[in-house]
C-alpha cells in the first residue's frame, strides 16, 4: 500500500481516484499532479513504481497545502471568525449552516438529530 502524505491510499483504485483520499486533493488537482508527475490517470496505485510515488508526494509537498497543515489553516480561520463575532463565526458557535441555506425543515446534517418538543398532544377527556 503507498503511502502519500501520511494517508494510505487504496491499492486497488486508480491513481487518480486514490489521491482524492488525501485531504486537500480533489480529483482536478489529483489530475494535475499526475499531469505534471508525466503519470497515467488510468494506472492502478498497486502497478506505480517507488519513483513514481516519490516523484508524486514530491510535487504535492512543493505546490500543494493538504492534510494536518491545511486541516490547521482552516480551524484557525474558522477560529478568527468566532473570535471578531462576525455573522459567519456566530453560525460556527451556534452549528448552524453558515452559507445562508435555510433551516426551518432541512439542516439536518448540521443541527444534528430532530428533537421532538413533549407536550403537543391534545389531553384526554377523564371522567370524574
Amino acid at each position: 500500500m503507498a503511502r502519500i502524505s501520511g494517508v494510505t491510499i487504496p491499492s486497488e483504485k486508480i491513481i487518480s481516484v486514490s489521491l482524492t483520499y488525501v485531504f486537500g486533493v480533489g480529483p482536478k488537482t489529483s489530475r494535475d499532479i499526475l499531469k505534471s508527475a508525466k503519470i497515467d490517470e488510468t494506472v492502478r496505485t498497486k502497478d506505480l513504481t517507488d519513483g513514481e510515488i516519490s516523484k508524486i508526494q514530491d510535487i504535492i509537498n512543493e505546490k500543494y497545502t493538504v492534510e494536518g497543515e491545511l486541516q490547521r489553516i482552516v480551524s484557525t480561520n474558522i477560529k478568527r471568525l468566532k473570535d471578531i463575532k462576525s455573522y459567519r463565526g456566530i453560525r460556527h458557535q451556534m452549528n448552524l449552516p453558515s452559507r445562508g441555506q435555510r433551516t426551518k425543515t432541512n439542516a439536518r446534517t448540521r443541527r444534528g438529530k430532530k428533537v421532538t418538543v413533549g407536550g403537543t398532544a391534545k389531553k384526554v377527556a377523564s371522567k370524574t
